[in-house]
């Protein structure tokens, strides 16, 4: 994916993100938050955003994980794999 695709897909997980909290208030995603890095800090890497995107879809997964409608359990711990894939590869920069 090129930088402005994942930038967007950064945009439209932080709306979910935001979504999920009005539902739930408590849901705090502070891995996320933590980085620092959101999808208007266009600035920041390629790398950077796939690292963000990675944290937050995992923190996500976690969010829904006991909905009904949500079949796999996995997915967070797929997206923890992908970020700490993600984040060796950023270190290497």
């Amino acid at each position: 994916m090129r930088k402005e695709e994942l930038i967007k897909l950064h945009h439209m997980l932080f709306d979910v993100k935001d979504y999920l909290q009005t539902i739930d208030p408590e849901l705090k995603f502070s891995q996320y938050n933590a980085l620092k890095i959101t999808p208007s800090r266009a600035h920041t890497t390629k790398t950077e955003h796939k690292y963000a995107i990675f944290v937050l879809g995992m923190e996500i997964a976690d969010a829904i994980k006991d909905t009904d409608n949500m079949p796999s359990k996995g997915m967070s711990l797929r997206m923890k794999e992908l970020a700490d894939k993600s984040l060796i590869e950023m270190n290497r920069q």
